[in-house]
């Protein structure tokens, strides 16, 4: 089965070993290889492997590869480059967010969905949204900061 959906704003074919493979396998091995969405738990309790499907955070270790198609998915490679960070992105390594980093990719692709909802999101409401992705190293208050930051820097 041939799977046609749009990655990162390009259009991209792929075909899944398995009908039922996890989107987060497909995004990470060949012929994408991508590195943001990371294998947690598997059970789509840690948010590490979050990723927009039509502009939404999905857990993509709980939902099969062949649902996406002919939607978009984007990644945390697709919200910006080194060159022109998304603001999420800047913002994060501004705040020195990241310790171990594990849990950097579903905090920012969690709030990516939330600051297309909300551009104006309070402390409440950043930490409501973002209760749910876990990190271990207890950054937090960091990752609430850097979300504000960007939030402030987007909407002007």
């Amino acid at each position: 089965m041939t799977l046609r959906f749009t990655l990162n704003g390009r259009a991209v074919e792929a075909e899944p070993a398995d009908a039922e493979m996890p989107l987060l396998y497909l995004l990470r091995e060949e012929p994408f290889a991508l590195n943001g969405p990371r294998f947690g738990c598997g059970l789509a309790q840690c948010g590490a492997c979050t990723v927009l499907v039509d502009g939404q955070a999905v857990r993509s270790c709980s939902v099969p590869a062949q649902s996406v198609e002919g939607r978009g998915v984007t990644t945390l490679e697709g919200l910006g480059t080194a060159a022109n960070p998304h603001p999420l992105q800047a913002a994060f390594a501004a705040e020195r967010v990241a310790q171990c980093g594990y849990c950097t990719n579903g905090m920012i692709m969690q709030a990516a969905d939330l600051l297309a909802r909300n551009k104006r999101p309070s402390e409440a409401e950043i930490r409501e949204e973002l209760a749910a992705n876990l990190c271990r190293c207890g950054t937090h208050v960091r990752i609430v900061r850097a979300v504000a930051r960007a939030a402030s820097t987007m909407a002007g």
